[in-house]
Order: structure tokens, then sequence, then C-alpha cells
């Protein structure tokens, strides 16, 4: 059987087929905000693992004026291979405008 590349469900004979990686970027924040009620921010990491992706997740906890100020938290979200939700963690929280050091 030739593939597309296509991100059909299946593959073969049955067989789940992992979604790819901007499917899973998509997902891991959709899936995140709507749990949270937040607004995602953006996925600062996106790596294949055994079960499916993990990634890194920012998200705005709580909007605060000015934007610099508002409270930001990281998240790490685990997804089977077909992009559902397995779950997630808090990883830290911080001030918008904080750089890493």
């Amino acid at each position: 059987m030739a593939t597309t590349g296509r991100n059909d469900s299946t593959e073969g004979q049955g067989q789940p087929h992992r979604i790819g990686a901007p499917a899973a970027l998509r997902r891991a924040a959709g899936q995140l905000a709507e749990l949270l009620g937040c607004a995602p921010g953006a996925v600062s990491a996106l790596k294949p693992t055994d079960e499916g992706w993990s990634a890194d997740v920012e998200i705005v906890e709580i909007e605060r004026v000015p934007e610099t100020t508002s409270v930001m938290a990281s998240y790490r979200v685990q997804l089977d291979a077909q992009g559902e939700l397995l779950g997630y963690e808090r990883l830290r929280r911080y001030a918008r405008g904080q750089l890493d050091r």
C-alpha cells in the first residue's frame, strides 16, 4: 500500500498511525487550553515518545496589564499516537516578561 503523506487514523491492516508533528502541536495546545480554560501561548518543545508525543505548552494563566506582568505557566503534555491527551503536569510559573537564566 502506497502512503500519501496524509495523517489517516489507520494505515495498512488497521494498525494505528502516529499523527504528524504539526497535528500533535495543535492537539497538545488545544486540548490543554480546553481543560484549563486558559489561552495557549506557544508550544516550546515537541518530541516523539514510545506512546505518542510529549509537548511543552506555554499557557497564559492570569492576564494582567501591562502584558509583561501576566502570569504564564509551562505544562508538559503527553499525547498518544493519535493525538489524544494522556496526561499533563505544570512544570513552572513565571511572569511573561521574565527571561530564563
